[in-house]
């Protein structure tokens, strides 16, 4: 039942990938489409408020300053906002203003796509605040990163001198693809029993006699761009285990597609622009190869129960459920924790600092790769990235001059990479190191010893790999890790898309070269399995050190 279950979900999204990507090359290609009809009206009008009638083609330095400045802008706004929420209209339950640390934290955590919380949703902001600062942050975040992927596409795969206009992307990206699926997604929603209401939180009297608040809100439209956008924020503290956010295996089925749908299609429209469809289909095949590698690892761990339960003969015979809903079960909890963690999502339906040692070790591995499907935009563009090297260096073990796409990597591309490449472990390791030496960072874990190590390193990488998902075991809601994890995701998510803007830029200048007998092919099966090793290496070498710290060291313990 478990693998029929998983086999529908995986089937659905691969009957999802060829029309949606073919839906976003139309939408940025740049060419009169049938998608024109029914959305250049609404971007005109908004083209015309913002004084943006002509949209002239970018260099990639302009292009990474309006997307910098632009995401400045709507950072102020909201900050603002969430310092006055108190004072502000659509506020029933009389929820105070956010403590400046706590603001900085949050209003940076889901601009940056994180939507890392160390608050608790229901009772930490206001209707206002959910919808004007929250909501409207995962749909810019989420357009931010498609946007990126567009204009790295564009660089690597155009014949032109530019990767595109940066606010005319950004707006198509909104309005053609997130907010008309949105809307559809949020009635389906409603129709499943998620709520949407501006009432208070209800006052419902129990059997015993006691009065329980029960929290809702504008829950459905939240929901929706949560994980289509890869944002992950949950409208309440529990996120989606929670049955106002997640009631029925319908929706958590209907969650885990949204939020992988835009990964994956994306594959196919970097195909579509090739003019290659193998292109597309060889990086798919790479992040789908170690999507399901992990994921057999994280259903296994989890199906064979808690160890120490185990030698008890107290754990339950189906798998280890603690921390687990029991309308989703192992299966469903299993692959929603893979999905979220690969996708960069962040929206957890399950416990996952009751996760097993193994099974806490794949949504860590994932946020360490942070391609393998990855976010919205920004996970293909990594991928592309790792296959970049991968081209390099198979260039220099056969002594000739790398080519991708029919342009020649060089210096100036590997060094840019290169910079992306060590940003992500340095803004990881070094906080978990320094949070060890500072009794600001080590006196909030709740788990010491090596579970205590995992709950700082998944905080850190959670934070660098923009994803939000969380061990929960943190006190975490402190001046020093607002701060810390503030700065490490704004250094995880601009260092590595400025760089790889960089990379973009250089490419879509060079001079096209035709292939030949003795161009080494990217399209093929060999490449697909060059690409999976390449990012397997660069990753263990990396993080294996401090993986055998934490999880790994803790399953040996334990064992």
């Amino acid at each position: 039942m478990d693998l029929l279950q998983i086999s529908v979900v995986i089937l659905l999204l691969l009957l999802i990938v060829k029309p949606l990507g073919t839906y976003m090359y139309h939408v940025f290609s740049n060419e009169s489409n049938r998608t024109d009809k029914p959305f250049s009206w609404v971007e005109r009008a908004i083209y015309f408020i913002c004084g943006l009638k002509v949209r002239t083609q970018m260099s990639w330095k302009k292009y990474a300053l309006s997307l910098v400045l632009t995401n400045i802008v709507f950072v102020a706004v909201g900050f603002l906002i969430l310092l006055i929420q108190g004072y502000v209209a659509l506020n029933p339950n009389g929820i105070k203003n956010m403590e400046p640390t706590l603001a900085f934290n949050t209003i940076i955590s889901f601009m940056t796509n994180t939507n890392l919380q160390h608050y608790s949703g229901e009772s930490g902001l206001s209707y206002f605040s959910q919808m004007t600062v929250i909501m409207m942050m995962m749909f810019t975040s989420a357009a931010t990163g498609i946007t990126v992927a567009i204009a790295f596409i564009r660089g690597i795969t155009s014949k032109g001198l530019t990767i595109g206009n940066f606010f005319e992307d950004f707006t198509k990206a909104i309005i053609r693809i997130l907010l008309p699926i949105s809307i559809i997604m949020t009635i389906v929603f409603v129709g499943l029993k998620v709520p949407q209401t501006f009432e208070a939180t209800i006052k419902a009297k129990t059997l015993e006699g006691e009065v329980q608040n029960i929290a809702i809100g504008p829950i459905a439209s939240l929901e929706t761009i949560k994980h289509l956008g890869t944002n992950g924020g949950g409208y309440m503290g529990a996120n989606s285990s929670h049955p106002f956010e997640n009631p029925s295996p319908m929706t958590n089925v209907l969650e885990i597609l949204m939020m992988w749908c835009i990964p994956a299609s994306l594959t196919y429209t970097y195909g579509k622009f090739a003019k290659k469809q193998k292109q597309g289909w060889v990086i798919f095949s790479a992040m789908f190869i170690l999507f399901i590698g992990f994921f057999a690892l994280e259903y296994y761990s989890e199906s064979q129960g808690n160890p120490v339960l185990n030698t008890l003969g107290l754990n339950y015979e189906q798998g280890s459920m603690e921390g687990k809903e029991v309308r989703f079960g192992i299966a469903q909890s299993t692959l929603f924790t893979t999905v979220t963690t690969s996708a960069t999502t962040g929206t957890v339906n399950n416990m996952h600092d009751t996760l097993t040692p193994l099974g806490g070790l794949v949504p860590l591995a994932l946020m360490m790769l942070n391609s393998v499907f990855g976010g919205d935009g920004v996970g293909l563009v990594n991928m592309l990235m790792y296959a970049i090297m991968a081209v390099f260096i198979c260039g220099l073990l056969v002594g000739r001059t790398p080519q991708f796409l029919g342009k020649k990597i060089e210096a100036k591309e590997m060094k840019l990479i290169t910079i992306a490449l060590l940003a992500h472990p340095f803004i990881i390791l070094v906080p978990t190191a320094v949070s060890f030496i500072t009794e600001l960072g080590k006196g909030v874990i709740s788990n010491p010893g090596l579970h205590g190590i995992s709950q700082v390193l998944y905080e850190f990488t959670s934070s660098a790999a923009n994803n939000g998902s969380g061990y929960e075991g943190l006190g975490d809601n402190t001046p020093f890790w607002n701060i810390s994890t503030g700065i490490v995701m704004l250094l995880g998510r601009y260092i590595s898309i400025i760089a790889l803007l960089g990379v973009a830029g250089s490419l879509v200048k060079k001079q096209w070269v035709p292939e030949t007998i003795g161009t080494f092919r990217t399209d093929n099966s060999l490449f697909t399995g060059i690409l999976i090793g390449v990012v397997l290496i660069v990753g263990a070498l990396t993080f294996l050190p401090v993986l055998a710290l934490g999880p790994i060291a803790e399953y040996v313990t334990i064992r």
